[in-house]
């Protein structure tokens, strides 16, 4: 009778253990979890504080070019509104011309999570498209454009700014007081709309991998770059510390005169050209399919920019026209560290590589890559660019800031998708880093620059893609003026 008693209790003892090892497995993973994204999130915003702005002597910026008024709308519902099928052929085009040709670019850059944006030729097309997205239920607008969106960044983050574009009286009356306008003013402004997306949604038999957005748009101002001659005047006594250039995607596949876009690209280098050497001068890329404007851009923008800025999907394509092959439309939406890694070194040597042939305009000094993931940010030591850590860390911050929607960033609302531990190039043999959560920002110095990585809090409710990339990255310039 002892002996079963103690058998059972002993039976029962083992019995508790496993209940309670049990309850401690299934409730750790997610505890375990929230204490790492916590942990990380705590890191970034030490790091992000490490720099202040000093609002006493603000630094000055000026931004060009363009703007428009931004329809944003659930993309896979406005193409339900207007009764766009579902193709059964996904293709890339440079340009929209119909309903047909929309459905297949839709459903190209859709299913891989890609961002992309096209002009669309049709008028009657884009009309339709306009219409219905002033219908449709939870439709928001904002002010859009690169220009616009990265000077409200920064002039939120304790920046003056000088941005140059044309706007209606309407548009000027929302922007930040810390915003001058150099610009004509127009009674209707140019707009695009935003299809959004969340991850997984589904068009067809299309399943999106990732959160994005495809954008069109049918512009008549911002391809002209109409501010462009104001802009020029007002830059002598503005005096900027930095001087962005964004927003010459408009210029993409866009019906110009011969001779027109040339011209206008050649004045554009003149005024960089013409900055003074304490103006750090930065280029925002984008989305461009036109092989023609890609080239000019090499010819008259790049030479004269110390910092580039872009998606995993630019970097390939401007890799690409360097390489001399064809541009690539579309690339991993996901890609490993390593990877970028290698094509941001190759991209850099490639820049400056020109530069010194060429024995002209500047040399590359600061190029930031934005992906879904990560952050990553290469800068040449003894430059005039500082904080690059703490730089990084605030564009990751802002990554999650802006797509979430809040100032206030919820863990329960992100996820960490960047890998465990990262390798610092495909090369056999390459260093891994492990991502560890009181110090997720990896620096190493590498040749004659620093490299830093840091990992985004992923937002899982997206409120808003667009914009993200021009938010990111005047955030992380504005801690390195």
């Amino acid at each position: 009778m002892a002996v079963e008693l103690r058998s059972g209790l002993k039976y029962g003892t083992v019995l508790s253990f496993a209940a309670v090892l049990l309850a401690f497995w299934l409730r750790t993973p997610r505890s375990v979890l929230d204490e790492r994204l916590d942990a990380v999130l705590s890191s970034l915003l030490r790091a992000e504080r490490k720099v202040g702005i000093n609002n006493v002597a603000r630094p000055r910026v000026a931004i060009g070019f363009g703007g428009c008024v931004d329809i944003i709308v659930d993309g896979v519902t406005l193409l339900n509104k207007i009764g766009l099928q579902p193709t059964d052929q996904p293709l890339h085009h440079d340009y929209i011309e119909n309903a047909e040709q929309l459905a297949q670019s839709f459903a190209y850059f859709f299913a891989p999570g890609a961002a992309s944006e096209r002009f669309v030729m049709n008028d009657t097309l884009f009309s339709q498209l306009v219409e219905a997205s002033r219908e449709l239920p939870g439709n928001r607008w904002s002010v859009g454009g690169n220009a616009p969106v990265m000077a409200g960044r920064m002039a939120s983050e304790g920046c003056d700014v000088l941005l140059g574009g044309s706007f209606s009286p309407d548009f000027n009356d929302v922007l930040s007081q810390h915003i001058t306008v150099a610009g004509n003013t127009v009674e209707e402004p140019d707009i695009h709309l935003i299809l959004e997306y969340p991850s997984g949604a589904t068009w067809g038999q299309y399943t999106s991998r990732r959160a994005n957005r495809y954008i069109v748009h049918s512009d008549d101002h911002n391809p002209y770059l109409d501010s462009m001659e104001e802009f020029e005047m007002r830059l002598q006594s503005f005096k900027p510390d930095l001087l962005v250039v964004g927003g010459l995607q408009m210029m993409d596949n866009f019906p110009f005169k011969q001779g027109e876009r040339e011209a206008l690209l050649s004045r554009l280098a003149w005024i960089l050209s013409s900055a003074s050497p304490q103006t750090s001068v930065h280029f925002e890329m984008a989305s461009f399919v036109d092989e023609g404007l890609m080239s000019d851009l090499l010819e008259f923008v790049l030479p004269h920019a110390d910092s580039l800025g872009m998606n995993e999907q630019e970097l390939p394509n401007l890799l690409s026209l360097f390489r001399g092959s064809n541009l690539t439309v579309l690339s991993d939406p996901n890609p490993r560290v390593a990877t970028v890694l290698d094509q941001m070194r190759e991209l850099y040597r490639l820049v400056n590589q020109r530069h010194k042939e060429a024995a002209t305009g500047r040399p590359l000094t600061r190029l930031h890559v934005h992906t879904l993931a990560f952050q990553a940010m290469i800068v040449t030591h003894g430059s005039q660019w500082k904080n690059t850590m703490s730089a990084v860390a605030k564009a990751s911050l802002t990554a999650n800031r802006h797509v979430c929607g809040s100032a206030d960033i919820d863990t329960s609302k992100a996820r960490l998708i960047m890998d465990e531990s990262f390798s610092v190039s495909r090369r056999e043999g390459s260093q891994r880093i492990p991502l560890q959560e009181s110090r997720p920002v990896s620096c190493w110095t590498e040749d004659d620059y620093e490299i830093c990585v840091a990992p985004v809090l992923v937002c899982t409710e997206v409120y808003q893609t667009a914009g993200g990339g021009d938010n990111i990255s005047a955030a992380g310039l504005v801690l390195q003026i």
